[in-house]
């Protein structure tokens, strides 16, 4: 896929992996829309990166604003590419301090966004490039987001790791789904990288995360991601992959 004029959509885009994905799309001629939360500090980010980005405010999770989001896409041109980074995650235990079991509620509420809204961003984008003509032996690409945590959750990840396993399994399912309409789908499984997140913690606790990585024995760049996530729509023969961006690290239980 060539990039430059295609429209693209990059959920979580006012921030971390989402932002530097938009501009990295804008940099090789995409039109963006950012979809982000209402408390997100979308609407100003859209505006400072220019004419040729939408921000829309929504939750991955709902039907009505994801098809807010695909309609201004298509009101710039066919939706060629998505990129979706919205999450979050919730630490819990499976049994807490007393030996009570965890909340069921915060366990669904991570398994909603994370999982269920991946599955939502996926349907409806899909929807929308299955109507395209298609380009360049395909009429769209949909990248999603897991995290190392699907293969080697540490404890106190339970709901988040289970819900990024989720994402994985449905990777090569909806790659050969789509196959048929010429729609690629890949994941991105991330390793520890510096996001807003973990901007919050002490620099001394940021470098020892960084140095338990391999090589480089640093925190991940959120510009690493976006370069990740163009490379896989410029490549037309990945498909059905989840592809570790981590330097070679493997969790350890804790």
């Amino acid at each position: 896929m060539n990039i430059d004029g295609i429209v693209a959509l990059v959920t979580g885009g006012a921030s971390g992996l989402g932002l530097a994905t938009a501009r990295r799309l804008l940099d090789q001629g995409a039109k963006v829309v950012i979809v982000d939360l209402p408390t997100s500090d979308g609407k100003s980010v859209a505006a400072s990166l220019g004419a040729k980005v939408r921000f829309v405010a929504g939750d991955v999770t709902n039907e009505a604003d994801m098809k807010t989001a695909i309609a201004q896409a298509l009101g710039l041109g066919p939706l060629r590419a998505t990129v979706h980074c919205a999450g979050r995650g919730h630490t819990m235990r499976i049994l807490d301090r007393e030996g009570n079991p965890g909340s069921l509620e915060a366990f669904e509420g991570v398994i909603k966004t994370n999982l269920i809204g991946s599955f939502n961003v996926l349907r409806m984008s899909a929807a929308a490039m299955a109507k395209n003509e298609p380009l360049d032996e395909e009429r769209g690409a949909i990248i999603m987001t897991a995290s190392v945590a699907a293969y080697e959750g540490q404890i106190g990840q339970i709901p988040y790791a289970s819900s990024k396993a989720g994402v994985v399994g449905m990777t090569l399912v909806a790659a050969r789904d789509l196959a048929t309409k010429m729609i690629r789908v890949c994941t991105i499984a991330p390793g520890i990288f510096d996001t807003p997140l973990l901007a919050r913690l002490s620099e001394e606790v940021r470098a020892s995360l960084g140095s338990s990585v391999p090589h480089p024995a640093r925190l991940g760049k959120p510009e690493e991601f976006a370069l990740m996530a163009t490379q896989i729509l410029e490549n037309p023969v990945l498909n059905g992959e989840t592809i570790r961006l981590d330097g070679a690290l493997r969790m350890p239980p804790r």
